[in-house]
């Protein structure tokens, strides 16, 4: 522990902020939260307040990093740098290098930018895009996550051991990630402890499953890294997370349609749930978010998809009598 750090009277909010994620935050937090919190810091915190001594920061100081974001960052973001800097100062106030935390109750994110409405396929783009990227290399894990609504990273940690075909469930235990920084592939746990979940598996996606397995039984593919890993390049690796943007955008291309990230694909899933009548608890366990009310703003979405076509029938319904 550096305890010159705390014996100065004038330490930095950027040399806290260091000790804070380095050592404080260390090893307890997951590689992406870091990477998020960094983000956060580096690009909106910093330039404004990092150079202040913790002690000269006010509440005038924080909430004028939230109002210069205001502009260009939606809402989510603005709320999550209010929460970085509140945790920050919390840390700060219980080892006693500030009296209060600055981030107090008036200091408020302010109006950003409305958050992009995450797309989802139509089912006549679902449709097309299956016709298009069918006997592809890669079809299998589009089509997967069409009827299973894992997260990338899920689908690429997938092993055979996490499969229960007697019982036709799929249990979700780690996800896996590429990091170009190490050149290594990071397996960790997944997103959250809601993440951790069976999902149960359709007739489609056994079928998909069957034929994952034949196809890597014909390229005869030996992986001493990842002997039990579902899908796996003709080298016996993964392939890397960025990679299956890159392919999908050259199949949307392909198919006429507009360019999507590998995340719609899960939110196409939950939309079809969705209009199937599915419960919103059901989907939330299935698709393991943290909580119902990010599982609900999916609803309201589709909801207001369903009240437009249903005035458009009763439309179509009056002008026949």
């Amino acid at each position: 522990m550096d305890t010159d750090l705390f014996q100065n009277e004038s330490i930095t909010v950027d040399a806290w902020y260091h000790y804070w994620i380095d050592h404080i935050k260390g090893a307890n937090i997951r590689f992406n939260t870091r990477r998020n919190y960094n983000e956060r810091y580096e690009k909106n915190i910093k330039p404004l307040i990092g150079d202040m001594s913790l002690k000269e920061i006010k509440p005038l100081h924080c909430q004028n990093v939230l109002n210069q974001m205001s502009t260009r960052y939606s809402n989510s973001v603005i709320e999550h740098t209010r929460l970085v800097m509140r945790m920050l100062f919390d840390c700060a106030v219980e080892n006693e290098l500030l009296a209060k935390n600055p981030v107090t109750k008036s200091v408020k994110c302010t109006s950003g930018r409305k958050a992009k409405q995450m797309r989802a396929l139509t089912i006549e783009e679902q449709r097309l895009f299956l016709k298009t990227v069918k006997g592809t290399s890669n079809y299998n894990q589009f089509a997967l996550l069409l009827q299973t609504g894992l997260r990338t990273g899920e689908m690429i940690g997938l092993r055979w051991s996490d499969i229960d075909f007697e019982k036709r469930v799929l249990h979700i235990r780690r996800t896996m990630e590429y990091r170009y920084s190490t050149g290594e592939w990071k397996i960790g746990e997944p997103k959250t402890k809601n993440s951790v979940r069976d999902v149960p598996l359709t007739q489609e996606a056994i079928d998909i499953l069957n034929n994952q397995k034949e196809k890597l039984q014909s390229m005869k593919i030996k992986s001493k890294e990842f002997p039990d890993n579902v899908f796996l390049r003709k080298d016996g690796t993964p392939i890397k997370n960025s990679a299956y943007d890159s392919k999908l955008f050259y199949y949307c291309d392909k198919a006429g349609i507009e360019r999507f990230s590998m995340h719609v694909l899960r939110h196409t899933f939950a939309t079809r749930c969705i209009e199937s009548g599915m419960r919103p608890k059901t989907l939330q366990m299935i698709l393991g978010h943290s909580n119902i009310g990010i599982t609900m703003n999916l609803y309201v979405h589709v909801t207001d998809d369903e009240k437009a076509k249903e005035v458009q029938n009763i439309e179509k319904m009056l002008k026949i009598i």
